[in-house]
């Protein structure tokens, strides 16, 4: 019995560190996106047409069976929405507002706990929910100011994308990967033909799209979904915390680019709200 205690316990520690390593991959694609002097999605069509080739090899060498039926294809839609939304979002609005308002997949993964296994969402949800969308409207009251509110609300659409995707592993007939590596394939058909219009082909723009490509998201999402399986998907958003903190840190660094200071107000309010939601909830959706 202790034996099974401990490697229950081991698993779910080996799920914690793959999503955690899936963030960090995650948290450099504000950096990257911004120094590629591309159209957002000739940038999301290449990296994932070198995405889909990684995962592709990763399904091959595990001889992972592939699955294809309505839950899979919604799994895939949810993955191309997200990675098309936050590409388009990055070059509108801030690397940081894009990613904060991404973020709040925790809430809308309530609401679709709520919509698709018929749980309501407790006091400390609610609780959560009002204080997650105060700090939405700061981002959005400076988007108006600013004239990029557009990028904020595309960044909150792939908010709810994102919830899609780490909800992927809670459906019988759900496959993660199977979803990860349609949705991948579907955003590299339809949108890789934009590459020929662009112009600039130096090394150093190659070597960031590759580098989007395989590790910022086909790396990511084999850390991604390998975590996901083991843990709920409440608890793996959370871990996933670092992605909102590295990712703007990074592009501060390296890019000169900050938060407004309404966004910087929004941001620290959405991140208390999901703090405390996990602090209060202890994981479970509530």
């Amino acid at each position: 019995m202790k034996q099974k205690i401990h490697q229950t316990r081991d698993i779910r520690q080996y799920a914690i560190y793959m999503v955690l390593a899936a963030s960090v991959c995650f948290a450099t694609g504000g950096l990257f996106m911004k120094l590629i002097p591309w159209n957002a999605l000739a940038i999301n069509g290449a990296r994932n047409v070198i995405a889909a080739v990684v995962i592709g090899l990763y399904i091959f060498f595990t001889h992972h069976k592939l699955r294809f039926n309505l839950t899979v294809a919604v799994g895939a839609v949810s993955m191309a929405g997200v990675t098309t939304c936050y590409a388009i979002a990055n070059k509108l609005t801030t690397a940081g507002n894009t990613i904060i308002l991404q973020y709040t997949a925790p809430v809308w993964i309530m609401v679709m706990v709520y919509l698709f296994f018929g749980k309501k969402p407790g006091k400390t949800g609610i609780i959560a929910l009002l204080i997650v969308f105060i700090g939405i409207l700061c981002f959005f009251f400076e988007g108006l100011s600013t004239g990029k509110w557009l990028g904020d609300a595309i960044a909150l659409l792939s908010g709810i994308f994102y919830a899609g995707v780490f909800m992927l592993n809670s459906f019988e007939k759900g496959d993660a990967l199977s979803s990860v590596f349609f949705g991948q394939l579907l955003c590299g058909i339809c949108l890789s033909p934009l590459v020929l219009k662009e112009t600039d082909f130096s090394l150093p723009v190659l070597l960031a799209v590759f580098f989007l490509g395989a590790v910022q998201v086909g790396l990511a999402y084999i850390f991604f979904t390998t975590g996901t399986k083991y843990i709920d998907p409440l608890t793996a958003s959370i871990i996933n915390a670092l992605e909102p903190i590295l990712n703007p840190v990074l592009v501060g660094i390296f890019y000169g680019e900050k938060l407004g200071t309404l966004s910087l107000i929004g941001a620290v309010i959405v991140l208390c709200g999901i703090l405390y939601y996990e602090v209060e909830s202890g994981g479970q959706v509530q």
